[in-house]
């Protein structure tokens, strides 16, 4: 029984390393399409965020399933109830990076983003990325430091995500307001990825030493 939990837990860990790399790849993308317009790489994300959700409903129903079968206790309990949680956080973070995308397919051929905010949104791209990778490296490792660490990241996107208000409340600003409000989303969209992706982290600390973290937001 010991050797058949181990296994499946080793299986619903891989299930989640696979689903996290597959967020971030998705954010990577959605922002290549987002800062070029590029309607092709934007079908790629909507086509692809497919396939991490049948990740997400096979991550879940193995959960569940070691819940009902399995009866896990301590440590191995933790692991199941972080990895439901952590299933659902991980596929909103793909949601976010497909939501990206279809901004760029609802308004090609034009530019969702005006020129000068484009740089914001290389950088929040860039942030996104890394958090979803150490995130990844978090699951793998159970590293409470470095999950610990995610938050800092998180730190950068935020700042990143308020200048963004501060341009748009600027008297120079220029733009519509359909303009505005599509910067508005779009930060809210990375600034909830890499919100997600700290959750991810959390919730390793809570599996690894049966405490959950407070939010620092």
């Amino acid at each position: 029984m010991r050797v058949v939990l181990n296994e499946r837990l080793s299986e619903l860990g891989g299930i989640l390393g696979e689903m996290v790399s597959m967020a971030g790849s998705l954010m990577e993308q959605a922002t290549q399409s987002l800062l070029q317009a590029d309607l092709a790489v934007a079908e790629t994300v909507i086509t692809e965020y497919d396939k991490l959700a049948i990740l997400s409903h096979r991550g879940e129903e193995r959960a569940m399933s070691l819940l009902a079968r399995q009866a896990p206790v301590a440590t191995d309990l933790r692991s199941v109830i972080s990895a439901i949680q952590i299933v659902a956080d991980i596929e909103r973070m793909g949601a976010l990076a497909l939501h990206v995308a279809q901004a760029t397919r609802r308004r090609h051929p034009n530019h969702v983003l005006p020129e000068e905010v484009n740089g914001y949104f290389s950088e929040m791209g860039k942030i996104a990325v890394g958090l979803a990778a150490q995130a990844k490296e978090v699951l793998e490792t159970r590293n409470t430091e470095l999950a610990a660490r995610l938050s800092e990241e998180d730190d950068a996107m935020d700042d990143l995500h308020n200048h963004l208000f501060t341009l748009m409340m600027d008297r120079e600003w220029k733009h519509s307001a359909a303009e505005a409000v599509d910067v508005a989303l779009l930060g809210r969209y990375y600034e909830r990825f890499a919100d997600h992706a700290v959750e991810v982290g959390r919730r390793v600390i809570f599996l690894v030493t049966g405490h959950l973290p407070i939010p620092t937001d």
